[in-house]
């Protein structure tokens, strides 16, 4: 499992709940897919309650939630590369 912090994430949002995190991917990102609890992306698996919204921005970056133990969840923005094709094919886009 790669460590996220190895991707240089930018923080969005500290200290949020699934639920904010979920709305503030809704909000801010035109192109959202909708993944299940322990959906891997750059081979750290997500954690959350369902529906679980990862956005693509500029066809380059991936917004998700990402939970550290004893630090809470955290919306982020990390570079996506091959990650986004594989979502855009594995996700379900928002209805």
């Amino acid at each position: 499992m790669a460590c996220i912090d190895e991707l240089n994430p930018e923080v969005l949002l500290r200290g949020a709940s699934f639920a904010e995190c979920r709305k503030a991917v809704e909000k801010r990102c035109r192109e959202i897919y909708y993944v299940d609890p322990g959906y891997a992306i750059v081979d750290t698996h997500i954690i959350g309650v369902p529906p679980i919204a990862v956005g693509v921005e500029e066809d380059a970056y991936i917004v998700l939630p990402y939970t550290k133990p004893c630090y809470g969840t955290f919306l982020i923005r990390v570079p996506g590369g091959a990650e986004v094709e594989r979502l855009r094919l594995k996700g379900r886009r928002r209805p």
